[in-house]
Parts: C-alpha cells; structure tokens; sequence
C-alpha cells in the first residue's frame, strides 16, 4: 500500500484500546474464576489447574487465527459487536451450566461444558485483537507501531484481569456473581459497539443474557458460602443434633460436636487424638496446626488438656469465618488462628517451642505439594521439642504411591516413625485416611495400637522392618521435585460425590 492508498482508520483510537484492553481482561477473568467453579467437583488439583490453563491456552491461540480471518472477509464492526454479545452471554450462563454439569454423575458432561465454557468466551474475545488491529490500520507502515501498541495494551489487560480476580473480586465477591457481572459487560459492550441490521440482535441478545444471568446468579449454587479458596457447606444430622459436619468442595473435612468437643465421629481424627495421649506426656502442651477446617484437633486438646495452647495456620479466611458462625468456634490466648499459608507460618514459630505439631491441611484430597517436602519437614523438626511430635494426616488411594513417598520424606527428617490406616492400607491394599506419626524420640507404638483400639477404631499400626517394607523404594519429595497430584492420579473421584472423612 502506497503513502497515497493511506485511509482513515475505520475505528477510534480509544475505542480501540477499550475493546483490545476489555476483551483481554475478560478472557483471565474467566479462567481464574473457572478453576473455582470446577473445583468442588474436580478438585483443586495440578490437574484441573492444567486442564483450564490448557483450554485457555487454546482459546487464546483458536481465536486470534480466527480474528484474523474474519477481519480480512468481514465487516469488522459488525462483527466486535457480535463477538462482545456471545462471549458475555456464555460468559454469565457459565455458572449455571457447570453446576447443573456437575449435579450429574457422568464427569465427562462436565468436562465438556466446562471445556466449551471456557474456550467459546476465550475465543470469541481472543478474536476482537485482529479485528480492532485490522480496523485501526491506514496503511502498511505503520503496521508494526499498531500491532505492537495494541499488543502492549491487551497484555497490560490480561494482567490487570488477572491482578483484579485473583487479589480482589474472588475474595470479596461471590464466583456467581463475578462471571453474571462480566457477562453483562460484555454484552452490553457489544450493543455500544453493535451497528445497522445487527443492532435488534444485540438489544435481543442482551436481554436474553441479563434475565438468564439473573436466573443463574439466584439459583441455588449448592454452597452456604463461597469462600476464596472452597465452596463450603455445614450439615447437621437429626440422630446428633448437636454435631455439625464441615464439607468443604463436596468432601467431608472436619466433624464438630457443639455439646462435646471430646466426642470424635471421623477416624483419622480418632487416630490422631489417640496419638496424642499416647506419645505425649499428661498435662498442657503446645501445639501448632497446619491447616484448620473445622478445628476439631484443637478444640479436643483444649477439653482434654486445660491450658493447652494451640496455634493454626488456615489459608481460609471464609473458612475462619464459618467456623465463627455455624461452629460456635471461640478464639482466645489458648486458641489463635492465623489466616496464613501454613508453610510461611511455620517460621513465625519459634525454634523447639513446640510440643506437637499435626500436619491436616489439604487442597480437595491433595496435601497442598509445598507442605510435603523434605524442607518443609525439616521446617516442622526445627520448631519441635527433641521429643516433640510431628502428626499427620494423609489421603492417598492403591498403590499408595504419594502417602509411601510421605513417609519415606519423613524418614529423612525424623529418626522414627510409625503409621496407622485401615488393616488393608497397611497391606498396600485399598486406602483412605492414613496417620503417621514421627518424632526424634523412640515412640510408644504398642501405646498407640492401644489406644486406637480403645476408640474402637479397626485400624493397624506399623513401624521399623514392616514400614520400611510398606515404603519400599519410594521417592523422596522435595522443594525441587513433588509430583504429589501425578503420585495420587489413580485416585479418580466420583464427580459430585463427597469422600468420607
């Protein structure tokens, strides 16, 4: 194109960098908030994580080839407004359809909802870039200053929608309302946009998209609240009316007797209190929890051992604040619950100031990866008495790959170990809940078996020959290396389905 083909560019300069800079914004927007929406029924998992990042990915890259095309064999202005409409009106149904997905048995249906919920918006809004570039061009020389100015512009966009979600929206607004909102916006972007014939379909389209929006933002989400990290719900059952059952992303993760804080209804957690009366001596002690839920470890020590003061890391506060509301929790100098990563709340504990440490923290059935590894166990030890006590609680599935990588970590750490699971688990066979225990003093194991038993938990412990036997040649888990969602991938969860405590 000659100096003397040079045209007026058919759209506006600030229009522009709105469309480019909006569109960029949205397309993060909705795969940040879809990692929340899929994550009561998936988990939170490496996985799903890949899984939206992927799809995203696809989008981005489907839609900008797309835009290309369509810019060179279109009218590109009719066109931006048609883009806006539809993304934003899948944009504020994605809600609905992916609980309605996720309500059904069969995860495939999720997937694919999830999946065209994900790349129809992304697309859709990855293609206004080449258009808006197509549409501001006037001539070939400056072909290079355009494209690279509008590129700067919807990367300064992604992150901003990025910044936005994540620090922001998802913790003060409810995931529901964050993709109905954005949908609106959209759609009505793309009526301001919308010009000649296409302008009755916009207003049409609009509509259909605000009252449909509305329609998913009131129908039941199936959470009490939405917290930043979980969908979370309280149940109550007639036989005990005085216990509260925490659910956390459709799983069961902390049992909470409101009358009685010493009566314990899940195993794991009977398993770990019956190692703390047989490895630590009578009396108060100082403990630190990592992870909270529904706090029921603490409040068990609490009752059974006046003046025990327990700390707890929960990266949740919306967790916290239910625990507060419908958990009758009573925070105080016995009891503290810092809202922190566990992890970097370790080293604001002071160097062997600690009598038990209990590791419970957990992403869906995942042990968050950072918590796992030889450093952060290490970690644990420094803060620990020498005879201190270190508890977990893992959740693993045959062939038991990551809980046997836990232990054998440990055992670079700690100088003994014992382990409690179901008779099958300690065989290699099955899984669930498994409790280790490990510390730098000789452990009371025949003491533990005792006291399990006397809770009538049917559970085995093993320690020595049989455990080093059970860990075989299993890895070692560190900072540098913790594949600890590939070690539970045979692990797949029935869809909808609540795993039991």
């Amino acid at each position: 194109m000659r100096k003397a083909d040079r045209r007026e560019p058919r759209i506006g300069a600030r229009t522009a960098v709105a469309l480019v800079f909006g569109s960029s914004a949205a397309v993060l927007v909705v795969e940040i908030v879809s990692l929340r929406l899929l994550a009561p029924y998936l988990g939170l998992t490496l996985e799903t994580s890949t899984l939206v990042i992927g799809l995203a990915l696809a989008a981005i890259a489907g839609g900008a080839w797309l835009g290309g095309r369509w810019a060179d064999e279109r009218d590109g202005r009719a066109l931006l407004g048609l883009l806006l409409v539809v993304s934003g009106a899948v944009v504020a149904a994605t809600p609905f359809l992916v609980r309605g997905a996720g309500g059904i048995a069969d995860g495939s249906l999720l997937i694919l909802v999830a999946g065209a919920s994900i790349i129809v918006p992304g697309a859709l809004l990855s293609a206004v870039h080449p258009v808006v570039t197509a549409l501001r061009l006037s001539t070939l020389e400056e072909t290079g200053s355009v494209v690279g100015r509008l590129s700067g512009l919807g990367t300064a966009g992604a992150i901003l929608g990025t910044v936005l979600t994540g620090f922001v929206l998802i913790s003060r607004v409810p995931v529901t309302w964050i993709m109905v909102g954005l949908g609106v916006l959209l759609v009505l972007g793309g009526v301001v946009v919308e010009v000649g014939s296409r302008r009755a379909l916009a207003t049409t389209a609009a509509v259909v998209t605000v009252v449909g929006g509305l329609g998913a933002a009131l129908a039941p989400s199936g959470c009490d609240v939405e917290t930043t990290y979980h969908c979370a719900v309280v149940t109550t059952d007639a036989a005990r009316p005085s216990e509260r059952v925490l659910v956390l992303d459709n799983l069961r993760h902390s049992a909470v007797d409101l009358a009685d804080p010493t009566a314990l209804e899940f195993a794991y957690v009977k398993a770990l209190a019956a190692a703390t009366e047989s490895q630590l001596p009578a009396g108060a002690v100082r403990a630190h929890h990592l992870g909270g839920g529904g706090l029921t470890l603490p409040r068990f020590l609490a009752a059974e051992r006046p003046g025990t003061v327990s700390t707890v890391s929960e990266i949740d506060p919306g967790v916290v604040a239910v625990d507060e509301e419908r958990l009758g929790l009573r925070t105080g100098p016995d009891l503290r619950v810092r809202v922190e990563d566990a992890r970097v709340g370790l080293r604001a504990v002071g160097s062997g100031s600690l009598d038990l440490v209990v590791g419970d923290a957990f992403g869906g059935v995942s042990v968050p990866w950072h918590l796992t590894t030889r450093e952060a166990m290490t970690d644990v030890r420094r803060t620990l008495r020498d005879d201190g006590l270190y508890a977990a609680n893992l959740i693993d599935h045959q062939p038991l790959a990551f809980a046997r990588a836990e232990v054998r970590t440990l055992g670079t750490v700690f100088e003994h170990l014992a382990l409690a699971a179901t008779p099958g688990a300690t065989r290699g066979e099955g899984g669930g809940n498994l409790v280790v225990l490990a510390s730098d003093a000789p452990l009371d194991v025949a003491a533990w078996r005792a006291a399990i038993a006397a809770r009538d938990l049917d559970w085995a412990v093993i320690d020595g020959a049989a455990l080093d036997a059970w860990v075989g040649d299993s890895p070692v888990l560190t900072d540098d290396h913790a594949p600890v969602d590939q070690l539970l991938t045979p692990y797949a969860p029935t869809v909808g389905a609540p795993a039991a405590g």
